[in-house]
């Protein structure tokens, strides 16, 4: 669902009708940067995956975490986490174990092919980093700005979920 600013109503001041645009433009990145890694990998002929995998595999990395650290960590943020785990593990990109102390725990972490892809993920990422830079379309610092501000709505929503006002 896209959040879009209501066309029949009078114009929103000021924070209401920025915040309102922030949150479009968080959504629209997130969707972008999926049709990105999808673009990549049809590029590099890489059909077995699917972008929120490959963003999986990348946010895991050297860790080795259970599904429900996955999420605790901020390293998946959907809901059929247990789905690309499967599908992670049937590809030879994740190698999954029992946890010895607890049974009913599964211990994830990415094979040598996993991060391989990882590797291709993270120069995906340098390239853009160097071309926004290079293009001066964003600096460190102006970045840097950038993730303050969305860390600091992101702890007024999870206030929010937690009836902290």
């Amino acid at each position: 669902m896209t959040i879009q600013t209501p066309v029949l109503e009078a114009p929103m001041p000021g924070l209401m009708a920025g915040y309102l645009e922030s949150l479009s433009l968080v959504e629209r990145l997130h969707r972008l940067l999926l049709d990105v890694i999808k673009d990549e990998f049809e590029r590099l002929n890489i059909l077995e995956i699917n972008p929120v995998q490959a963003l999986l595999l990348f946010n895991i990395g050297h860790h080795e975490v259970t599904a429900g650290e996955l999420k605790t960590r901020g390293y998946y943020q959907g809901s059929n986490v247990s789905y690309n785990l499967k599908k992670l593990v049937e590809t030879g990109y994740m190698s999954h174990q029992r946890c010895e102390l607890d049974r009913r725990s599964v211990r994830v972490r990415l094979t040598q092919k996993g991060r391989c892809l990882r590797d291709q993920v993270s120069d995906l990422f340098q390239r853009h980093a160097d071309g926004m830079e290079s293009r001066k379309i964003i600096g460190a610092p102006a970045m840097e700005e950038v993730n303050q501000v969305l860390r600091r709505m992101e702890r007024y929503w999870t206030d929010q979920i937690r009836y902290i006002y």
